[in-house]
């Protein structure tokens, strides 16, 4: 990753901290004021207007006028007591991957359903020490094996973090 894309990463990251210790809700307003520091621009980006593409236009992503709302539907249910009662590693993946389908932004999506994901975390009082599982691969957000394997990443990482945590203590 180039200087500035991580440097604006960063200051994504801190402001999403600091709304994970609030206790903010996890929608498209809280994605976008994360995202004007991801893409370093003067406002917050708004909703993409038209379909998108990714990975060289295998992908495809439409739009009509409830896809703004739907994905914040399907954000809330990140939340502890959002829809069906799932595991926090399993909310977590969920929104990663919703942003991935809704792919909200013309560009940075992937840094944002990463951001989705770690703020479910965070906003339970998770931090892992390592992401390298959750950045490098590419999961596809239709597909139910992957959110099941990307969940199992999260476990992996969440294990690992708390067997680091454990052998500090010890």
């Amino acid at each position: 990753m180039d200087p500035a894309r991580a440097e604006g990463l960063l200051a994504a990251l801190e402001l999403m901290r600091a709304d994970a210790a609030r206790g903010a809700s996890l929608d498209f307003e809280l994605l976008r004021g994360w995202q004007q520091h991801v893409l370093d621009t003067p406002q917050p980006p708004p909703f993409r207007s038209l379909p998108a593409f990714a990975k060289g236009g295998r992908e495809r992503y439409g739009i009509g006028p409830d896809t703004r709302d739907r994905l914040d539907a399907c954000l809330a249910e990140s939340a502890t007591g959002g829809g069906r009662p799932l595991p926090l590693t399993a909310r977590a993946a969920r929104a990663c991957l919703d942003v991935c389908y809704f792919h909200p932004f013309d560009d940075g999506n992937a840094r944002s359903a990463f951001l989705a994901l770690v703020f479910v975390l965070a906003r339970e009082g998770v931090a892992l020490d390592g992401v390298a599982l959750l950045r490098r691969i590419t999961f596809q957000a239709d597909d139910p094996q992957d959110a099941v394997t990307l969940a199992n990443y999260i476990d992996v990482h969440l294990a690992e973090t708390r067997r680091g945590a454990a052998s500090l203590g010890s």
